[in-house]
């Protein structure tokens, strides 16, 4: 085996092995998750279940926070966030998961 030889074997190893990884961790927040938006439409924090578009100029989504894992880690951490309103929007305490247009 030649210099030239392994010199390419190792460089293709590490081009796949990056393309791999790459690919991954692009596929995974939209492959599943929970997010927190904060919708100006209808003044409430609902949680969604895609990646929320964020309005540049803030008029209809003004932030959005995830991924998580489950409905419960949503809504724990739109609880703690300051611009979510206190009382629970939902009649039942746990509020609907609507889809985000995105």
């Amino acid at each position: 085996m030649t210099v030239k030889s392994l010199a390419m074997r190792s460089l293709l190893l590490a081009a796949f092995t990056c393309a791999n990884n790459t690919a991954c961790f692009a596929l995974w927040p939209e492959a599943e998750g929970f997010w927190v938006v904060g919708n100006h439409a209808t003044n409430k924090c609902e949680i969604v279940t895609s990646n929320p578009v964020i309005d540049f100029d803030g008029r209809v989504i003004w932030f959005g926070d995830g991924p998580y894992r489950s409905l419960d880690d949503a809504n724990f951490a739109r609880s703690n966030i300051g611009a979510c309103p206190k009382e629970d929007p939902s009649v039942n305490g746990s509020a609907p998961v609507v889809g985000a247009g995105g």
